[in-house]
């Protein structure tokens, strides 16, 4: 049995990496084998992982040819906030893992290319320590067992000029993980997470408890909670992993001010219903201007545009950036951006949009 000899990290972009695929196959050279199963894997069969994948194959452009496309711009507004593109970092912790720089990495890529970056509980980074006056950051919340810790996560982040918090709700317990368990995936031994422990105290289990529903079920958010998280913060509330059309009214009735539409990358529930289905049904029944993030499977600028048409305000990536990251550091971060950004130009100037608002289902033809 050979073992893999794991690539340092690259100084400088070399030309073949030219694609989010090409960044792919080069991370894997920089990963352990069980870091790459971890970074790459999904919930059971990883359908759902695939299916984010897919998803985008069977939507054909439709362009529109001879228009004025000279006051072109990829700007977008969200809740009063301007963004100069609609490319997000989605929360991913942890990153210590795949690069030394962890999250400092990522955020400093985030600011220099103007993407809004939504930094995770489960940072290796402190959150105080990321640029104070950089308006393009957002603090995701997951749910610390009840409501005091959970508020004090959220006031250090209106403290540190974090413009919105995003409380995901679609992990109140792992997903059952086939490859990551295969690859006897563990964080590395003292990795610190600031402002968390990794494993949140569990309630202690009486005899003839169930262990998942008097466990981790029991401190698992209510809407009672979002509403009162709303109630004690300044600053505007995401959920993230919203999928039903039900979930999405509930959320605006607790006075929720934007949704993150994500299946959490097929890492949680497999088969679950893909993203851009859930946003496509979710944007029927909210208001017109209501913000709707678009979270799964996105590799290339046609794939942001597809996104957009189906009601997006914005799109995360995750595992595009990750690979940025393994690869060289922030420089391999704003390198994923900068491509993704240029064919979301391209692919808006060859489709007849001069901006996002004019991004819509006209444009877009299903098989």
């Amino acid at each position: 049995m050979t073992t893999k000899i794991i690539a340092p990290p690259l100084t400088q972009i070399p030309a073949y990496l030219q694609t989010i695929h090409d960044y792919e196959i080069e991370a894997e050279k920089h990963l352990s084998d069980m870091v790459w199963a971890y970074l790459q894997g999904g919930s059971m069969d990883e359908i759902s992982v695939q299916e984010n994948l897919n998803q985008f194959q069977n939507i054909q452009l439709l362009p529109r040819m001879l228009r004025d496309l000279t006051h072109g711009s990829t700007a977008c507004e969200i809740l009063g906030q301007q963004f100069p593109h609609p490319i997000f970092l989605a929360p991913i912790g942890h990153q210590q893992q795949f690069h030394t720089d962890a999250e400092a990495a990522s955020a400093l890529a985030a600011e220099v290319l103007g993407s809004n970056i939504i930094l995770s509980t489960f940072t290796n980074t402190d959150m105080r320590s990321l640029k104070q006056d950089n308006p393009y950051k957002w603090f995701q919340l997951y749910w610390q067992g009840d409501r005091e810790k959970s508020l004090a996560l959220v006031k250090m982040a209106e403290a540190h000029n974090y413009k919105a918090i995003v409380i995901t709700v679609d992990s109140p317990h792992t997903g059952i993980r086939d490859r990551e368990r295969q690859a006897f995936f563990h964080l590395p031994e003292g990795m610190l997470h600031p402002h968390t422990p990794t494993h949140i105290p569990l309630p202690e289990l009486k005899e003839g408890d169930h262990p998942v529903f008097a466990g981790l079920m029991k401190i698992a958010p209510t809407w009672d909670d979002i509403a009162w998280i709303i109630k004690n913060t300044s600053l505007p509330v995401f959920l993230k992993g919203i999928v039903h059309p039900q979930d999405a009214k509930t959320a605006i009735e607790y006075g929720v001010q934007g949704l993150i539409i994500s299946n959490h990358g097929g890492r949680v529930l497999d088969t679950c219903i893909s993203p851009l289905t859930a946003l496509e049904r979710i944007k029927e029944i909210v208001p017109i201007d209501f913000p709707l993030i678009y979270d799964g499977g996105i590799r290339r600028g046609s794939d942001i545009f597809k996104a957009l048409a189906f009601g997006a305000s914005a799109v995360c990536i995750g595992r595009p950036y990750i690979y940025g990251l393994v690869a060289a550091g922030a420089l391999g971060v704003a390198h994923v951006i900068k491509i993704l950004k240029e064919e979301l130009e391209i692919t808006m100037a060859l489709m007849g949009t001069a901006t996002l608002k004019e991004i819509n289902k006209d444009y877009i033809f299903q098989k």
